[in-house]
């Protein structure tokens, strides 16, 4: 946990800006910040939704989290600049409640999903095949990575993944020749699984990289994006205060559904009216309210000024006074690989 001190040059995360949130302006609306309200930043990045609610009118506070040990490290001069109202705390945005807890009850909380352009464009993380590099992926850079899952996983597991989390209508293709190839090179680098996916998936100079949905899918599953997310929202509901604001900005449709799914159920939206039979139970209370008009796109002028907003959703709850729900079933099947005896062949 970094707490500030002291003071440091403007800049995001104390630095120059390399990073540029996606709908920065319309998620720090839909937060409505209060002066002297606490927010929680649960996907910190290069600080830039912090630092635009810590630079609001009053003396707001930020708690923000990050799960990237270099995120955390280059916002170390943000924490100075704005010292006793920033704690940057390293961590993943799914244990937000067991860490952020001590904190709570929070004003708004705000989540800006998915890879950070710091990572994409730092070839040695992994992350893209644009840039040559170690094939890793990991945001926290320890555990499995993603060269582990591609050199071990067996062929189905490996199809379930390319087919679930990233799309991919050739990911048993993909899948059996990852696994052939693998006998006799191992898989180390972003190029050479790039490569392989192009020599299957018939693509076009104009289409997006043939790899696109594949390296989406392996990032996915070696971070446990979908499965973070939902933690996420559920411990966010039991930690905003009563009129608190949850905002989440998504990049894909598998993130999309998640929240879209959690805002449906917890705001009761399609649940019709009627009395209760004898000994029938009551459904729960509706712990948000979901105003209309969503999800929220970026405009054409953003989306020029920054391509990879073309695909960013924002969506926006507010906290009702009713208590947090269990978790949902139906939500956990959505961020988590089919049981493979129900799932088909693909």
């Amino acid at each position: 946990m970094i707490e500030g001190r002291g003071a440091a040059p403007p800049g995001a995360a104390g630095g120059p800006a390399r990073h540029v949130p996606v709908l920065r302006e319309r998620a720090i609306e839909a937060l409505a910040v209060k002066p002297g309200g606490l927010y929680l930043d649960a996907t910190f990045g290069a600080g830039g939704y912090t630092r635009s609610i810590l630079a609001t009118e009053g003396a707001t506070r930020v708690v923000a989290l990050d799960r990237d040990p270099s995120a955390i490290a280059a916002g170390a001069a943000l924490v100075a600049e704005f010292a006793g109202r920033l704690t940057l705390i390293e961590t993943r945005f799914g244990d937000l409640a067991g860490t952020a807890e001590e904190f709570a009850p929070f004003d708004g909380i705000v989540l800006d999903v998915g890879v950070s352009s710091m990572q994409l464009d730092e070839a040695e993380r992994g992350f893209s095949f644009r840039l040559d590099g170690p094939l890793d992926m990991r945001m926290e850079k320890s555990g499995t990575g993603a060269a582990d899952l591609v050199n071990a996983a067996d062929e189905e597991h490996l199809a379930d993944i390319f087919f679930h989390y990233g799309e991919e209508r050739l990911a048993r293709k993909i899948a059996r020749a990852i696994v052939s190839d693998r006998k006799s090179t191992p898989f180390t680098s972003t190029k050479a699984l790039a490569d392989l996916v192009a020599r299957i998936v018939p693509h076009k100079p104009t289409d997006i990289h043939p790899a696109t949905r594949t390296f989406q899918a392996l990032r996915i599953a070696v971070n446990d994006e979908l499965g973070e997310l939902l933690r996420a929202l559920e411990a966010a509901e039991r930690i905003l205060k009563a009129e608190g604001r949850l905002v989440v900005v998504t990049f894909h449709s598998l993130e999309d559904r998640i929240v879209k799914q959690f805002f449906a159920h917890r705001s009761g939206r399609g649940r019709a009216s009627s009395r209760l039979l004898p000994g029938e139970v009551a459904p729960a209370q509706p712990t948000f309210v979901v105003p209309g008009r969503q999800p929220i796109l970026p405009d054409q002028a953003e989306m020029m000024a920054n391509p990879r907003a073309r695909s960013a959703k924002l969506r926006v709850g507010i906290r009702t006074h009713a208590p947090a729900q269990n978790s949902d079933a139906a939500l956990r099947q959505l961020a988590s690989l089919p049981d493979r005896a129900r799932s088909g062949r693909r």
